[in-house]
């Protein structure tokens, strides 16, 4: 079974997600990077709950972007508060810089991948949303 098939019927009941829930998508992984304005990229989970809970009922496109952007990000928190508990020896600071800059990246990477309208899987992260 392909990844379009398991996702669900969309806003329009086509196999294809529209403009708009491709944009949406997007935002669910792009809008982690609000955070970093206010160097809190600890809280980049806010983005994609708020995505999930508005647009998320209505498309199983979005909300399955919502979710994997959701997951990404409570597998980086994890890592930024090891960061945090290592911040004494010195390897923490390290850590969560490299957190931080891998977390941007990936956001970016998965929100041109949604808005193109393909299906994107964050690499070795924790799904406990589903």
């Amino acid at each position: 079974m392909d990844t379009q098939q398991q996702m669900g019927s969309y806003i329009t009941g086509s196999p294809v997600p529209t403009t708009e829930e491709r944009q949406w998508a997007m935002l669910a992984h792009v809008l982690t990077l609000a955070p970093y304005i206010i160097a809190l990229p600890f809280i980049g989970f806010v983005g994609p709950l708020v995505v999930r809970g508005t647009k998320g009922q209505a498309s199983a496109w979005v909300d399955a972007h919502a979710k994997e952007s959701l997951n990404f990000q409570i597998t980086m928190l994890i890592g930024y508060a090891v960061s945090l508990v290592t911040a004494c020896v010195g390897v923490g600071i390290a850590l969560g810089i490299v957190l931080a800059i891998y977390s941007a990246v990936m956001a970016i990477v998965a929100g041109l991948k949604a808005y193109n309208g393909e299906v994107y899987r964050y690499p070795a992260i924790l799904r406990l949303v589903t």
